[in-house]
Formats: structure tokens, sequence, C-alpha cells
């Protein structure tokens, strides 16, 4: 019996698949729970029509996102760290620089900027950052020395 299922479901397919099950599966688990429903021409040609409207908001996200990306790229900002002669007094994180995006107009979430380890030393530093639907920017961060 052909199903389109509505959610994820181990061992047989992912949410919007038309999968191919026994009829007592269907019938006795996917249908009372509502995780699937009968494949019928009507249900199969509602089921493009929806991925067809996903598909097209998708492209317009990815697109709007590609378009900030690109503003992005051309953003650079400027901060400074107290240093001493042991080294510096504390670190740049990404909610810092979340911070500085924000001071310049680009309200950025601290978690989308990807840091390996805090900044602590004074420098040119490029940051990626990971704005979702696999599209990504990446800001300059200018790091000057400012003396203890």
């Amino acid at each position: 019996m052909k199903v389109i299922l509505l959610a994820d479901i181990d061992r047989v397919g992912s949410r919007g698949s038309v999968v191919n099950v026994k009829p007592g599966y269907a019938r006795n688990y996917l249908f009372p729970r509502k995780l699937g429903l009968e494949a019928t021409k009507a249900q199969l040609e509602q089921l493009e029509s929806i991925k067809q409207q996903l598909a097209s908001k998708q492209a317009k996200i990815t697109k709007r996102l590609t378009d900030f990306a690109s503003r992005l790229g051309l953003v650079s900002v400027k901060t400074t760290i107290k240093m001493s002669q042991e080294g510096a007094f504390g670190s740049i994180t990404n909610a810092d620089i979340a911070a500085l995006l924000a001071a310049e107009g680009h309200e950025i979430d601290k978690h989308s900027i990807v840091l390996t380890e805090p900044i602590k030393a004074p420098g040119v530093y490029d940051i990626p950052i990971k704005l979702g639907h696999e599209v990504s920017a990446t800001v300059k961060l200018w790091v000057a020395e400012e003396p203890a």
C-alpha cells in the first residue's frame, strides 16, 4: 500500500515521502496515529503543490540570506583589547562581536558567529557567520591594543 508520510519514521522514510508499506502497518499504526495518509491521486497532487510552494519559499529565503551575506561581507568592525606584559586582560567572544555588529546596524545572533576560540591578541581576523540555509558570510574584525 502506498502511503504519504506525515512525520519522519525510522526505517520507513522521511516526512513528505511516498513509501510502500504493508496494508496492516498502514491501517493499524500509521493511519490511527496520523503519521501517514493513503496515497490517492488527489493526495499526491496536493503533496506536489505543497512541495512546490515550499521550494519557492526556500528559494526566496536563500536569496534574501545570500543578499544579506554579500552586504555583511563588506562590513568591517573595530575594537580594542586591554593588554599587559603578561597578555590580554580578557578576550573577545562571539557575544562581543554580535554587539559590535549590532552597533553597526546588523542584528546577528551570537550563536551564528563561529569562533573556534576567543580572541586574545591584537590583529585582523576573518570572522565566519553562519546565516542558515547553507549561507555564510565573513566579517573582518580589527583588534587594536589598548594599554592597561
